[in-house]
């Protein structure tokens, strides 16, 4: 018996973008692309008579946004939903919300100015479609916004008790994918300012991580930000890999710092959980703490598994808790 296609449903307000979506899924076998709809007033008629298996849907949409129908969605019937939109920096706001909103994911909208362009856009956009597909939705409930403590520091800094900057030497690195925003914010929000030094892939694209950074530091005690090349590592900060770049661990005597890298992309993704782990297991060994978040495919299994091999504590989210487990 023949496996049964994942049946995807396009809201979008381009023609032009619909077909070039359609074009691109139909070329897998394991995918069809049941019907497409020009604003989520259409697609909704077409969510009363069958339900699609994937939602692909832009953001900037005459009569109603897609933020708004996305969180109509998730209210009424949870359907794991791909936000396809035209990314840039000062849209991150918008895709921060479409996550908080109940996104399983957000890719580009494909680019036609090169093959190879094409190519690499047409194949996330695939991907990003059969692991949603395996996402667990439910309905959204709003986030409780919390005051971030603040303690004396805020005012005035503590008093220095040496000329040396602390050193870290245990240290946590996570790795995360598809559907992970929301959960990474939740561990990072509860960690005390004492907390290791984090480094964090988390699989987004470019331009956004920076803006990602500054969002979770807003919300945490902890300090987190986008890391740079060369900088140390220090106890109560978090560092998120730039987008399209790896970042690894290093150590230099009995401090660690980050190095960030070009290089091609390893287990389909750049930045790579399996390079900062593998840095991790060389560089730390058994002080470190490997841990890998919700998502699908292979990145970062190889790279935890030689981190336990060197004495690392490793940690995978249950399947229960994971928004796409595998």
């Amino acid at each position: 018996m023949p496996r049964q296609k994942l049946r995807v449903l396009i809201v979008d307000d381009s023609a032009s973008v619909r077909q070039i979506l359609t074009t691109i899924l139909s070329e897998d076998p394991d995918i069809e692309v049941m019907a497409t709809a020009s604003d989520p007033f259409a697609a909704a008629r077409r969510l009363q008579n069958e339900l699609p298996d994937v939602i692909i849907l832009d953001i900037e949409m005459p009569r109603m946004d897609g933020i708004t129908f996305l969180r109509k969605i998730m209210a009424q019937r949870p359907i794991p939903v791909i936000i396809c939109s035209s990314l840039t920096e000062e849209g991150s706001d918008q895709m921060f919300e479409a996550f908080e909103a109940g996104a399983v994911d957000i890719v580009p909208k494909p680019r036609i100015d090169t093959r190879q362009a094409l190519l690499e856009c047409s194949t996330r956009l695939r991907e990003a479609v059969k692991s949603a597909a395996r996402a667990r939705v439910r309905p959204r409930q709003q986030r409780r916004v919390i005051e971030k403590k603040l303690t004396a520091d805020a005012i005035i800094p503590p008093p220095i008790q040496g000329r040396s900057r602390p050193t870290t030497e245990r240290i946590v690195c996570i790795g995360v994918s598809t559907g992970g925003t929301e959960a990474l914010l939740d561990v990072l929000e509860a960690l005390p300012p004492t907390c290791p030094g984090i480094l964090i892939v988390q699989h987004m694209p470019q331009g956004f991580t920076a803006a990602f950074a500054r969002r979770l530091n807003a919300a945490c005690q902890i300090t987190v930000k986008e890391a740079e090349d060369g900088e140390p590592v220090q106890p109560g900060c978090a560092y998120i890999a730039p987008g399209a770049r790896h970042m690894l661990l290093q150590r230099s005597g009995l401090r660690y710092g980050i190095a960030i890298k070009d290089g091609p992309p390893v287990s389909r993704h750049r930045p790579s959980a399996d390079v900062l782990f593998r840095s991790a297991a060389q560089y730390a060994g058994r002080n470190a703490l490997g841990i890998i978040m919700t998502g699908m495919g292979d990145d970062g299994a190889r790279g935890l598994l030689e981190m336990r091999k060197l004495g690392a504590a490793t940690r995978a989210q249950d399947e229960e808790s994971c928004v796409v487990f595998g």
